[in-house]
């Protein structure tokens, strides 16, 4: 627990969070749930190739990271395999060309390519359909430092993962379990919901020379009315609103406007580093993040830089785990 005001540093365990919560705060968290974006398949022409979905643009659009990128040229037919077990009789590469559940095989179109290497892929089913076909045709993207496929892949869902469109985890909410809530809510703490789906340009380094001509990536977000009402409820009522990870800060931050939430919905590009004035959120649980990422500056912003580093030196020193599933903090 990382307290701003004295610059203490207390060192719990999260099960205990409770007791630096208190009755008619608003626990703010993302919802949304990890679409199984890597896929595997090959081109129309030959050649295989790997996909890895990074962003929605519309029901049938999405960018995506295409490997290998060099022979991957506009127009470009791509067919896919399941990468999923599926009902029925084995299934060989060769079954990319038959159908999914009864429907149309899975198939994309290279529409365009960007500056930054990623592609516009056009696919052959949209909306549910394409999400349904996902979960047979394609696999959780794991991070790399994450090597051994995990056996139930809903440990890198949230207990309360619904909507899907995030490419990686909102992973400071991996560590709430059913019982944890529910005694947080039995305290008369209430928990909210928000939806940021997240893309992977969430984790791109910081390459510029300062830190604020840094290129921001975009995430679709969602902050519907009900938790406008309990924000702003409570922060009338002098209570605290506590975002669950960075992607909740920036939902809440995004749907700030003359004086409290608001209700919001679409992109944001909004970038909080070290200058940035918080208004919505009052505290914040995240985990631990790499250097010289919007995620480090984001915490820095709330906190100040010399807090921060304090206290990863301190967690580097009693090794704590770091990344997706490390150990996590709360700032208060």
């Amino acid at each position: 627990m990382i307290h701003r005001d004295s610059g203490r540093i207390d060192h719990r365990v999260f099960h205990e969070i409770g007791e630096y919560l208190e009755p008619g705060d608003v626990l703010v968290a993302n919802d949304s749930r990890v679409v199984p974006a890597r896929l595997r398949g090959h081109k129309a022409s030959g050649g295989a190739v790997e996909v890895l979905l990074l962003q929605p643009e519309t029901p049938d659009v999405w960018r995506a990271l295409v490997k290998p990128g060099r022979r991957i040229h506009a127009g470009t037919e791509l067919e896919f395999q399941p990468l999923t077990p599926s009902p029925g009789p084995t299934r060989t590469a060769k079954a990319a060309g038959e159908s999914w559940g009864g429907g149309a095989p899975l198939r994309a179109e290279v529409l365009a390519s960007a500056d930054d290497g990623s592609r516009r892929l056009r696919f052959s089913l949209s909306g549910d359909e394409l999400d349904r076909a996902l979960e047979t045709y394609g696999t959780t993207p794991l991070p790399p430092y994450i090597r051994t496929p995990l056996a139930d892949p809903e440990r890198y869902q949230t207990v309360y993962a619904q909507p899907k469109g995030s490419v990686a985890a909102p992973t400071a909410g991996l560590h709430f379990t059913p019982e944890l809530l529910g005694a947080l809510q039995a305290k008369g703490v209430q928990t909210a919901y928000v939806t940021c789906h997240i893309g992977l340009h969430t984790f791109r380094p910081i390459q510029a020379g300062e830190v604020e001509e840094h290129d921001i990536h975009e995430e679709w977000c969602l902050v519907p009315p009900a938790v406008v009402e309990a924000c702003n409820r409570a922060r009338a009522n002098g209570r605290r609103i506590v975002a669950v990870g960075t992607s909740s800060v920036r939902a809440l931050e995004s749907a700030w406007r003359d004086g409290g939430v608001q209700p919001f919905q679409g992109w944001t590009r909004l970038y909080i580093y070290p200058g940035y004035e918080y208004r919505a959120v009052d505290a914040m649980i995240t985990n631990f993040h790499l250097p010289r990422t919007t995620l480090m500056a984001l915490v820095s912003a709330f906190a100040s830089r010399e807090l921060i580093l304090r206290a990863y030196s301190e967690a580097i020193e009693r090794r704590y785990r770091f990344y997706s599933f490390g150990d996590s903090s709360l700032i208060l």
